[in-house]
């Protein structure tokens, strides 16, 4: 596995996300994937990537009407943002917490909302942040900083 790009790239990659849209937020992740691995990055960076796109699609699809993923390359690291109009989160710091889950009864018999969305997340992200309002729907932001070894030059 290459430790450095040769070049400095600058990718930005939008996906829309639809209520129940189960299906689309692994695809975005493998898609995200193939382009990291085409990047050359570090297969623990890719694997961080592909789990915090695939959580953060996952509780747009669950809980929103609607929104983006979007998902910024550049030399300092990998920026990942969903923007959905949805239900919102009433407690954010409650919606961290590990095995902690608003999801529906059948989105849970669908083997979906198991509570370690955003618990994931935080884990897999240098930062996060996410601002939300009740009624009207979430900005999450994560960032993941490539180490000198596996930066881009």
């Amino acid at each position: 596995m290459v430790d450095s790009l040769q070049y400095t790239p600058q990718i930005t990659l939008e996906f829309p996300i639809g209520e129940e849209d189960f299906f689309m937020a692994g695809e975005y992740a493998s898609r995200v994937k193939k382009t990291l691995q085409q990047l050359g990055l570090d297969q623990t960076i890719i694997r961080r990537i592909a789990i915090i796109i695939y959580e953060a699609a996952m509780n747009v699809a669950i809980h929103a009407h609607h929104g983006t993923l979007t998902v910024h390359i550049d030399t300092k690291g990998i920026f990942i943002k969903t923007d959905d109009e949805g239900a919102g989160i009433p407690d954010i710091e409650m919606a961290m917490q590990e095995g902690y889950s608003t999801a529906s009864d059948e989105i849970r018999e669908m083997g979906f909302g198991a509570g370690m969305g955003l618990f994931n997340i935080k884990q897999c992200s240098d930062e996060l942040s996410i601002e939300s309002k009740v009624g009207v729907g979430t900005i999450l932001n994560a960032k993941v900083y490539f180490s000198e070894k596996a930066h881009i030059n």
